[in-house]
């Protein structure tokens, strides 16, 4: 069973429904055949290359009700493991990590870019880290296994970004507008960072091929999905 899950880096609920579905299928009876690779979505596919102070950016976009929304989600992630730094995080353009994310993919393998996804997720949303700059990248991708100087020269070019440009228009012509969205099998959709036993549910429904999920609209990052 192939998993493809579309979410960005700077989605806070992409961490969440990593977790969760993680959990689900450290559960799921079948896990040894699932193959979970991450497709690249961008939130604001117009952000600047400059890092921006979190907090400063998000009231800018929803206004007081940006506190309680990070509040919202720093408390949901503490039960997943996950410790949000709001304060600290910087909010910069992704394409930048998505390509990254994409040479993990490709010359790695999905287990590498798991791997890879989940220490550019801490970087930014724990420890502060511009995922912006390719410094910081080289250093992310390097403990995660890749080679540091492949990995330097190819953030200085262009390579891999025509592919990840192309998979965001592949997702766009697919309909997702927020993230994450889970797709099994090229087939049946999940929204949003559902709970643990949601996963698992549709892990064995679309095993037994014996029904669909389709995701349901969502505005903003409330409730379990972030969308434009």
């Amino acid at each position: 069973m192939k998993v493809e899950i579309y979410s960005d880096i700077a989605c806070p609920w992409c961490y969440i429904g990593k977790r969760r579905f993680e959990q689900a299928l450290e559960r799921f009876e079948g896990k040894d055949g699932v193959e979970v690779v991450f497709r690249p979505y961008q939130l604001v596919p117009d952000a600047s290359e400059e890092p921006r102070n979190h907090r400063e950016w998000l009231a800018e976009r929803y206004g007081p009700q940006s506190v309680a929304m990070d509040a919202r989600v720093a408390e949901l992630g503490r039960a997943e493991g996950i410790s949000y730094d709001f304060d600290a995080a910087i909010e910069v353009n992704t394409l930048l990590a998505h390509r990254l994310l994409h040479l993990a993919e490709t010359e790695y393998g999905p287990a590498a870019q798991t791997d890879l996804k989940e220490r550019l997720l801490k970087a930014h949303f724990s420890d502060g880290v511009n995922v912006g700059d390719r410094a910081a990248l080289t250093a992310i991708a390097a403990a995660a296994g890749l080679d540091a100087e492949r990995v330097a020269a190819y953030l200085a070019g262009d390579e891999g970004t025509a592919e990840v440009r192309a998979q965001l228009a592949a997702a766009r012509d697919l309909g997702i507008s927020a993230v994450p969205t889970f797709v099994f099998e090229g087939r049946w959709a999940v929204q949003g960072g559902q709970e643990a036993d949601t996963f698992l549910s549709v892990l064995r429904q679309v095993a037994a091929e014996t029904g669909a999920v389709t995701p349901a609209p969502a505005e903003g990052c409330a409730d379990d999905a972030c969308a434009v």
